[in-house]
């Protein structure tokens, strides 16, 4: 008798192969680590309805360093807060590292963005009455680690060059170092996809040099990174850039200006 797949592998099995041409720098060996099928993103205003994003179909595979560009309003941050499960489809499908988000209930929601996604926001959002190390503690703590948490932290803040800095208060810092913070907070605790927005907008040259080389690091350690942007520099470095306008996808591809190091930006 032929061997009968379960339903439910079947099912992934499926999703996975419908996929396949969403990309088309897809490799057969690497896995999606997001999809977006038919989504759209829709508010009730008044009498009328507005769209923040329409019919996006995207898949971005794992290991993969994307950028998302668009000027304000495009649609970025909403589908970056699809991605993240901060916000919830209106209509098509959602799924991330393998869960699907679409129509998942909120404590399974809570444990996906717990162990699936990491944020890095534009605006740092650290305990100003914590340290460094301690606000990194905390986010692996929040993660389900007790063991080790300390240990974990200090060497999140080593990886992006910040050993030095660990028991100062934010307010200590300089913007560099506080958004290094932030994204030591993300990669400690160990999740695949590690989404920002914006994340070298407050920042200057420099600094914002630095955080991006720590991301770039990231994707080339297997993590998924996805990046949004208004900045048209900043997509040299990634793998692929995705382009929005009007809460549609306009291009999709390598960069136009061709692939550049982080160390040959300019802004």
């Amino acid at each position: 008798m032929p061997h009968r797949a379960p339903a439910a592998d079947t099912a992934a099995m499926a999703a996975t192969e419908s996929v396949a041409s969403l990309h088309p720098g897809h490799r057969a060996d690497v896995n999606p680590a997001v999809v977006l099928q038919g989504v759209s993103r829709r508010y009730d205003v008044g009498s009328g309805v507005v769209y923040a994003l329409r019919d996006v179909d995207l898949e971005i595979d794992e290991g993969e360093f994307v950028v998302v560009l668009g000027p304000s309003g495009s649609g970025k941050t909403t589908l970056l807060n699809l991605i993240g499960a901060l916000d919830v489809a209106s209509e098509g499908r959602v799924q991330v590292g393998g869960h699907e988000v679409t129509g998942a209930r909120r404590r399974d929601l809570f444990r996906f963005r717990r162990d699936t996604v990491s944020f890095v926001f534009q605006t740092f959002n650290l305990f100003p009455t914590l340290t460094a190390v301690e606000n990194v503690q905390c986010a692996v703590e929040i993660g389900g680690v007790a063991r080790g948490a300390a240990a974990k932290a200090a060497q999140a803040l080593s990886d992006v060059g910040l050993a030095d800095r660990l028991h100062h208060y934010p307010s200590e810092l300089s913007g560099g170092e506080q958004q290094r913070v932030a994204i030591a907070r993300a990669l400690a605790t160990g999740n695949p996809v590690l989404v920002a927005d914006e994340p070298t907008g407050d920042l200057d040259f420099r600094t914002g040099v630095q955080v991006l080389d720590v991301l770039r690091r990231q994707a080339e350690a297997g993590h998924t990174v996805v990046v949004v942007t208004h900045n048209r520099e900043i997509s040299r470095i990634a793998d692929r850039v995705v382009e929005l306008s009007g809460g549609r996808i306009v291009s999709d591809g390598p960069p136009a200006a061709g692939h550049a190091d982080v160390a040959d930006l300019h802004w």
